[in-house]
This record gives C-alpha cells, sequence and structure tokens, in this order.
C-alpha cells in the first residue's frame, strides 16, 4: 500500500492527513497548536509540523507529501536565511493604509488587470509597504519574501538558516503554486509572472520570489533527513494555498461553488476563465489545478458563534438547539458582525453591530440564531458578488467547522437559493494537499470518492436577506 501525506499548516493550527494513494482512504491523523496572534515566528509552524507529523505516525512509510498552508502571510529572509521578524498574517489589518497607497498608486482597474485583484491589508504586498513604512531598517535587509507554505516546503526540503538546516540558506530553492502566488498582488494569474513594479513599490527593492511551479510539479526531495522526524528521499509536491487545496480536497469542478465558515468565511468557485473586478469586492485568484478561483473572503466566521454561544453560556449543540427554536428572520433582530472589521466589504475599523432590539425580540434563541443569520448573509453577498461576474453555480459545497451543526446548514438552505451539499466533516485543505502529492507522485490527477454528510432540502426564505440588507446599507451608508 503506498501512502502519501497531505498538511495544512492553517491559522490555528497544523493537521497533517496520510492517506492511501489509490482510493484515498485515510490511514491516520495528527496535529499541533499555532500560537494565538495576527503575527507569529514561523518556527512556531515549523515546530508545530514536526509535532503534528509525529502524532500522526510519521513519514517512515509515507512516499509522498504537499503542504498546504493559509494565504497573503509575510515571511521574510535575509541573506543567511534568517527570518527577519514575525509573520504578519493574513488577519492582520495594520498594513490597511498601505493598501489605499497602493490603489492610489497604480489604480484599481490596472491593478485588478496586473494581480487579479485589488488589495486590501490582507494581501502580501500590503504588509511589504508596511514593512518598508513602520520598519526601515528590517526592509533593507529583506533578502527574500516568501509566503508560509513557501517557507514550509523550503524547510522541509532541508533549506534554511546557515545554523540548523542541512543545505543552508539557497534563496533560489524557494518555490510556490499559482494559487499562493496569486494571493500576494504582485503576481499576474494570467500571464503566470511575477509584477516587479509592484513588489519595487511596496519594499523599495527587489528581493528573491519562490519560482511559481506548474500544478503536480515536483518541488523536490526530502534529502537528507531533517530533525529525526522527515526520513530522506520523499517526493515533495508544490503545495497550494488553503482554499485552493480545499477545493482540490473536494473535487471541485467548474459550476461548484464552495462556502467554508472557518476562522475566515470564504465562498469562491471553479472557473476556466479569469476574473478582474476593479471593485476589489472578488480576488481574482488562480487554482491548484491550472484554473481559477475567483474569491470572496470575510474576516468573520467561525468565531461570531463561537463568541455568541460563549456569551449566552451555552456549548455549541445547545446554541444549535436554541437558534433551531427561533423563526426565520430572528423576530427581526440582525446582527451585522464585523467583531474584527472586515475585508468584503473593506472596512478594516469596522465594529458588530446589533439591530433591531425590542423587549419582544431581544431573546436568547433570537440571538443564536441571528448570529448564524449575520454569518450566512454577508457569505451570501459574496455569493452575489460572483454570480455577477459570471459564476453560474449548479452545486454549494458547505465546509468548515461549523457546517457540521444542523443549525448552520439549516438555515443555509434558507439564505442561500442553490442546492446545498454538506460534505462528511474532514481536514478538506489537507486532503487537498495529499491528492496534490498523489497527483506529484503518479504524474495525473487522482479522483477520490466525496462522502456527503447531508443535504439540506432548499428553502429560500427572502426576508432575511431582505433585512439583512437593509441594516447593512443603513450602517454602511
Amino acid at each position: 500500500m503506498t501512502l502519501v501525506a497531505g498538511v495544512d499548516s492553517s491559522t490555528q493550527s497544523c493537521k497533517v492527513v496520510i492517506r492511501e494513494l489509490e482510493t484515498g482512504a485515510l490511514v491516520r491523523e495528527g496535529r499541533a497548536p499555532h500560537p494565538v496572534g495576527t503575527e507569529v515566528d514561523p518556527e512556531a509552524w515549523w515546530r508545530a509540523l514536526l509535532e503534528a507529523l509525529d502524532d500522526a505516525g510519521g513519514l517512515a512509510d509515507v512516499a509522498a507529501l504537499s503542504v498546504a498552508a493559509q494565504q497573503h502571510g509575510m515571511v521574510v529572509l535575509d541573506g543567511t536565511g534568517e527570518v527577519i521578524r514575525p509573520a504578519l498574517l493574513w488577519n492582520d489589518t495594520r498594513s490597511a493604509l498601505a493598501a489605499r497607497e497602493l490603489i492610489e498608486e497604480f489604480g484599481r482597474p490596472a491593478l485588478a488587470e496586473r494581480t487579479g485583484s485589488v488589495p486590501v491589508a490582507s494581501f502580501t504586498a500590503t504588509k511589504l509597504r508596511w514593512l518598508r513604512q513602520a520598519e526601515p531598517a528590517n526592509a533593507d535587509r529583506v533578502a527574500a519574501v516568501a509566503l508560509p507554505h513557501d517557507w514550509l516546503t523550503w524547510r522541509l526540503l532541508g533549506y534554511g538558516p546557515v545554523a540548523g538546516s542541512p543545505l543552508g540558506p539557497d534563496l533560489r530553492a524557494l518555490v510556490t503554486d499559482r494559487s499562493d502566488a496569486s494571493g500576494t498582488c504582485y503576481w499576474n494569474p494570467r500571464t503566470n509572472t511575477y509584477d516587479d513594479d509592484i513588489v519595487r513599490w511596496a519594499l523599495g527593492h527587489l528581493p528573491a520570489l519562490p519560482r511559481v511551479l506548474e500544478p503536480g510539479a515536483r518541488a523536490g526531495v526530502t534529502t537528507p533527513e531533517v530533525d529525526d522526524v522527515v526520513p530522506a528521499g520523499i517526493l515533495v509536491g508544490p503545495g497550494a494555498g488553503d482554499n485552493a487545496a480545499a477545493a482540490l480536497g473536494l473535487g471541485a469542478t467548474v459550476g461548484d461553488v464552495i462556502v467554508s465558515i472557518g476562522t475566515s468565511g470564504t465562498v469562491f468557485a471553479v472557473t476556466d476563465v479569469a476574473t478582474a473586478d476593479p471593485t476589489g469586492t472578488i480576488a481574482g485568484f488562480a487554482d491548484a489545478t491550472g484554473a481559477y478561483l475567483p474569491l470572496v473572503a470575510t474576516l468573520n466566521a467561525a468565531r461570531v458563534l463561537d463568541c455568541t454561544a460563549a456569551l449566552l453560556g451555552v456549548d455549541s449543540s445547545e446554541f444549535g438547539r436554541l437558534a433551531r427554536t427561533a423563526a426565520p428572520g430572528s423576530g427581526g433582530l440582525v446582527l451585522q458582525p464585523y467583531f474584527e472589521g472586515e475585508r468584503t466589504p473593506n472596512l478594516p475599523n469596522a465594529t458588530a453591530t446589533l439591530f433591531g432590539m425590542t423587549l419582544a425580540t431581544w431573546t436568547r434563541p433570537n440571538l443564536a440564531r441571528a448570529a448564524i443569520e449575520g454569518l450566512l448573509c454577508g457569505l451570501a453577498d459574496g455569493l452575489d458578488a460572483l454570480q455577477s461576474s459570471g459564476v453560474t453555480p449548479t452545486r454549494l459545497l458547505l465546509i468548515g467547522g461549523a457546517a457540521a451543526e444542523t443549525a448552520v446548514s439549516e438555515v443555509a438552505a434558507q439564505v442561500f437559493d442553490v442546492a446545498i451539499t454538506v460534505p462528511e466533516k474532514g481536514e478538506y485543505v489537507a486532503n487537498g494537499a495529499a491528492r496534490q502529492a498523489a497527483w506529484t507522485m503518479l504524474g495525473q490527477p487522482v479522483a477520490w470518492p466525496l462522502a456527503v454528510a447531508s443535504r439540506p432540502p432548499r428553502d429560500p426564505q427572502p426576508r432575511i436577506r431582505q433585512q439583512y440588507a437593509r441594516h447593512r446599507v443603513a450602517a454602511t451608508g
């Protein structure tokens, strides 16, 4: 039996799945936590990866692996391969001003055409500009810029700082893939080339940037043995950004829309045509197969439910029960859930607002349901944007930890007017990385079956979105 491994180095933790090459059957898995915060020392990711691999039973019998990770994070290296400062993560909004300056310098239509996206604070280019302005001495030291999955792949191949890595700091050995490169706002998904002018504008000089590999290409092999945990000779795939890996893990094709409710919320679709949205609502990303992955992201997702459940003093099960006892529309109670600012719409300094509070509406069930409805209405706005760009959804795949909650899937069937499939709960980002490892090994994509948990019946309730839209417009002008 031939085994392949997939890694998901996410915001909160590192997950590893080990699967059988031909069937995709799960053999074993492991995980390890990541530090909390919007900036993290990448060494913490490396230690968590080694711990998760060990928790998964090691790699002694694994033939190939690939790494998927959170997009956008800025990992800056000096000429000796040392990390210069903690990485700024996608959800760090301190570069919001830099994003506005980038738009003023190049213009929205030009940026959308050149990079597929109009930047917000999440994008790597804005973080480099922030570094140049806030920490100029650190910016001057930057010899290479990588993303989280690029840096972890580089370390797995044996590269790294002068001290402590078998092959040393060869910055030319950094590699990435189309999906992650498309989240930097300095790479063109149409031409598959970096935009050097934007990099120079952001950082002040042109550092080494990872070589962009084709889908299914080989990044290299692990050699020699790394940290006594990673054996030599394991084939390493190109890796991917987390959303592209999730699409690959789900086996999504053109016509599929994925709604993912994790730390962030995302709505994305597989398309065969690149997207360039000058409004900035849609990020025109590439996927992990050679196609495209237009995406709308929100900063506020599963934690909206977590914090509301904590406020109500209940666990997730009781929270769902409460929500299901309230009527669609939560009696008129509406939550605009911008607890951590927001990316779509681009309101980095916004706060959450609760509308429609009266003695009649102020009940525990209404508040629980309003949290679910507010979260999903924001994502439904994202689907509207994708449809306006030409996406015609035939199926909506609802994933993420919150998707397993019956209350969430039932409300989703009322908010989204598209047939919904809820796959079995699983690590779809890591699964996609494992599927990519199999592709790299075989030289062609593999098809693994998708286990389905439920298909909630469509039950459109237009008033949910109508009342959300009224309050959203009033709040944002």
